[in-house]
Formats: structure tokens, C-alpha cells, sequence
């Protein structure tokens, strides 16, 4: 095949591959700026095609001596800005799952439980995202009082896609559920619970979790500074109150961890990890959350972006009671925590 017959073919696959932008674009399957890219990358190729010695500009540019080496060099960065690209566009797509997940949750919620009638006392709204907890979770909701210094105490448990009736645990102990119809992750299941409390009109929302690692008789310790006006985002330490497990890697980690989000940060946080928090009802929907597991740095991070007055009381962090922690192994973990701390921090 001569070169002719090679900048014929290249003109050719430019044409068809912009036709084809139009016509996803126009049939509502790309949105504009997909057809963008398309259109970019079509020009890229015919210009090439037609006028081969545009190669040079890239000799010049990476101080190269071969003109198809130099094409080589631009072609590999434009695939690796596309790369990044299609990973956002993956973000997004989950993203838009997630909030139609919890939608349909919420929905289900307000026709399965929500009462419209209030008794007018203050209520403190617990939620208990749960993952196949069946094994710890009615033991966990046993410890839960009615009430704690003056408010009420309301539960959702969050089942985030159990499959070992998670569940009919909850409803067979009277509790309330809203139920994901697949596996998001813990912080789409506090998306849900949060948008659940505001549907509610709680006055402190407090996470709990569902394997019995914190103490519900901690609940008043983590409420007050709310109630006394003095914090509207209280922080669980488990560095400054109990930790089982003190000395492990794990503990390593979160101080490495904790010490980082200080930084970008600019506030002092000694257990950035820990999931044992209450914050003012009233603020919840002005964090924007993304994340669909390791939220615990971006709830703190989107709490002092939204001017949020944190303060940090010593809780305990005790074994789980049944079964193995849902975290991901070995460098898994880091670095999603890392990710999601750099990510939240970036916005």
C-alpha cells in the first residue's frame, strides 16, 4: 500500500469516525462535549493525513529525530488524556447509579414508614448503614435507647444490599429500613440515611454502625457540644477515649492518615477514619458527597468547607462482634483513603 493510498485511508476513517459523533450525538447517546472530543481527535487525523510534515511540530517539541516517533509521542499523550477522561466519565455514571439507588430507597421509605405527625420533641436521628450484619445487627439495635439528653431517639437502618437477611433482622426488631436494591458502599448508604434524616427534620444525626464496634452509651458525649451550641460537626476519637486494637498497623495508619488531613485541612484531627459522628440536622444537605466507600475523610473534609465548627470527644472503638470487617485488604484501603482525602480536598 503506498503512502497515497495510506493518507486516502486515514482521511477516510476521520470522516467516519465525526459522521459517527453526529450521530450518537443526535441520537442522545453523547453529550456535547463527547461530540467535541470526537470532533478533535477526527480533525487530528485527517490533518495528519493530508499534511504528514505537521509531524515536525512535535520533532521541535519533544526534540525528537524520527517524524512518525514524534506522531507516536502526541498520539500516546492524547489516549492518556482520554484514558482520564473515560475514568471521570465512569465516576460520573456511578455517581448518577448511586443517587437513583438511594432514590428509590428514600422513596420506598416515605410510603413503607414516613409519618408526616410529629410529636414536637427534638429528635436525634440514628443511622445504621448495615452489609450483610444480620449475625450483630439486632444486638447492635438492642443497645440503642429511646431517648438521650432530651431528644428522641429515631433509627433507619440503611440495608445496603444484604443478601443474608440484613434486612428481616431490622423489620423483625420493628426498626425501620431502607433498603438499596444493590451494593453501593457505605457512603452511598449515609447518602441515603442523611436525605432520610432531612425528609425527617432531625435536629442531630449521628452514624452508628452495624457490628458493634461503638457504644450507644457514648451517644450523650457525642451529642452535647451540639446541643450546647459549641460544634455542629462532632468527631468520635478513638485515640482520645478506648481503642482495642491499639498498637496494630491499622492504628499506624490512621495516624499517618489523621496527620495528613490536618494538614490540608488546617484543623486538628486525631481519627480521621473513625465513622462514630453527630452533626447538626439543619446542615446536613449542604455537604457534597461523592464517594461511595471511604467517606469518612470527605464528610470531614465537606463539613469544614461548608464552615462547619468541628469538634473532636474521646468514644470507643471496640472488636467487631460477628464476622470479617468489610474493608478492603492489604493497599486497597490506604489507598482509597488517600484518594478519596486528595479528591475531596481538590473540588
Amino acid at each position: 500500500m503506498g503512502l497515497e493510498h495510506v493518507r486516502l485511508a486515514g482521511i477516510v476513517v476521520a470522516g467516519l469516525f465525526a459522521a459517527y459523533g453526529f450521530y450518537k450525538y443526535r441520537s442522545g447517546g453523547w453529550r456535547r462535549l463527547d461530540l467535541l472530543i470526537a470532533l478533535a481527535i477526527s480533525l487530528a487525523v485527517a490533518v495528519v493525513s493530508i499534511v504528514p510534515r505537521i509531524g515536525d511540530v512535535f520533532l521541535n517539541l519533544f526534540d525528537l529525530e524520527n517524524r512518525a516517533f514524534g506522531l507516536l509521542v502526541a498520539s500516546t499523550l492524547v489516549l492518556f488524556a482520554l484514558f482520564l477522561y473515560l475514568l471521570n466519565q465512569v465516576r460520573e455514571n456511578s455517581l448518577r447509579t448511586g443517587k437513583l439507588v438511594g432514590a428509590i430507597a428514600v422513596r420506598q421509605y416515605r410510603e413503607d414508614f414516613y409519618n408526616a405527625e410529629k410529636d414536637g420533641r427534638k429528635k436525634l436521628f440514628v443511622i445504621v448503614p448495615a452489609y450483610n450484619e444480620a449475625g450483630s445487627l439486632r444486638q447492635v439495635l438492642a443497645t440503642l435507647p429511646e431517648e438521650v439528653s432530651g431528644h428522641r431517639v429515631d433509627v433507619v437502618v440503611v440495608d445496603d444490599g444484604s443478601s443474608d437477611g440484613t434486612e428481616e433482622v431490622a423489620r423483625g426488631a420493628g426498626y425501620p429500613v431502607a433498603v438499596h436494591i444493590m451494593n453501593r458502599g457505605q457512603g452511598d448508604a449515609l447518602r441515603t440515611g442523611f436525605e432520610i434524616a432531612a425528609l425527617e427534620r432531625a435536629d442531630i444525626v449521628v452514624n452508628f454502625d452495624a457490628d458493634g464496634q461503638y457504644r450507644a452509651d457514648e451517644l450523650d458525649r457525642l451529642m452535647q457540644p451540639i446541643i450546647d451550641d459549641e460544634a455542629d460537626y462532632v468527631h468520635g476519637s478513638r485515640f482520645m477515649g478506648y481503642y482495642e486494637e491499639a498498637g496494630s498497623v491499622r492504628h499506624a495508619g490512621v495516624v499517618f492518615f489523621s496527620w495528613l488531613i490536618s494538614i490540608l485541612s488546617g484543623q486538628r484531627i486525631t481519627d480521621c477514619t473513625n465513622g462514630f459522628r453527630a452533626i447538626r440536622g439543619s446542615l446536613v444537605g449542604k455537604m457534597e458527597l461523592r464517594e461511595k466507600s471511604f467517606s469518612a475523610t470527605e464528610l470531614i473534609l465537606e463539613g469544614l468547607r461548608n464552615g462547619m465548627r468541628l469538634k473532636e470527644v474521646p468514644v470507643s472503638m471496640d472488636r467487631r462482634m460477628e464476622g470479617e470487617s468489610k474493608k478492603p485488604k492489604r493497599l486497597r484501603y490506604p489507598l482509597g483513603v488517600l484518594r478519596v482525602m486528595i479528591q475531596t480536598w481538590l473540588r
